[in-house]
C-alpha cells in the first residue's frame, strides 16, 4: 500500500506553513514553547525505551552455552599482534 495514495506523503513548504499556522491559532503563542518542550521530552523517553529494548533483545539473543563457546574460541585463538 502506497502512503502517497492517501495524500500524506511529501510535505512541502506551503503545507508545513499552513499546519504551523493552524497549530498557532489553536494553541496560542504562549503555549507553543511548552508543547515543543513536552514533545522533545517524549521523544527522548521514546529513544531511551527503544535503546533499552534493543539492549534486552541483544542480551537475550546469546544463550549461556553460546557464550561459553565464544569464550573458548577466544582462548584458543591467539590475539592479533
Amino acid at each position: 500500500m502506497n502512503i502517497l495514495a492517501f495524500g500524506v506523503g511529501n510535505f512541502g513548504g506551503p503545507d508545513l506553513l499552513i499546519i504551523l499556522l493552524i497549530v498557532l491559532v489553536l494553541f496560542g503563542a504562549k503555549k507553543l514553547p511548552d508543547l515543543a518542550r513536552a514533545l522533545g521530552q517524549s521523544m527522548n523517553e521514546f529513544k531511551k525505551a527503544r535503546a533499552e529494548f534493543d539492549q534486552v533483545l541483544r542480551d537475550s539473543g546469546t544463550l549461556p552455552d553460546q557464550q561459553q563457546r565464544v569464550q573458548a574460541a577466544r582462548q584458543i585463538t591467539p590475539p592479533p599482534s
